[in-house]
């Protein structure tokens, strides 16, 4: 009769440990989906971001453009080109960050470092633990508590 009730009780407990492992790993599977989708509108934000940034800076450095070449033909002097230096290297940086190919660019150097560089990735003294945020909030209450 033990033998039985012993057997039932390890086949109930070896299907609630099944079923908690299985709902955990699907509660994890959720968190990454949404940590990528978050990561996902972050990303296009900053797309977008920089378009509409395009378009305002776009029309200030072709007023600025034309002003400074008109004033250069007309005073005979080229200096007055070269602010339009430094504005177009913005001007091309945002054009591409919006348009161009410079996040894939980014994406793949990232992917590089990653693969290559893992030593410049460590955190100072290593990984986060538990053990040390323990240790840490401890300290912090022994602070509040002596106040």
């Amino acid at each position: 009769m033990g033998f039985i009730f012993s057997k039932s009780l390890n086949e109930n407990m070896k299907n609630q440990q099944e079923f908690a492992l299985m709902n955990a790993r699907l509660q994890l599977e959720r968190q990454l989906m949404m940590q990528n989708e978050m990561r996902e509108r972050q990303m296009a934000m900053q797309i977008a971001w920089s378009r509409e940034f395009l378009k305002y800076f776009g029309t200030f450095f072709s007023f600025a453009a034309v002003s400074l070449t008109a004033g250069a033909i007309k005073r005979k002097k080229p200096a007055f080109l070269v602010p339009l230096v430094p504005l177009s290297f913005v001007f091309i940086y945002q054009y591409d960050l919006g348009y161009g190919t410079l996040l894939q660019r980014m994406k793949g150097e990232a992917e590089h470092i990653l693969e290559t560089e893992e030593s410049k990735l460590q955190l100072p003294k290593g990984m986060i633990t538990f053990e040390t945020l323990e240790k840490a909030r401890k300290e912090q209450s022994k602070f509040f508590i002596d106040k």
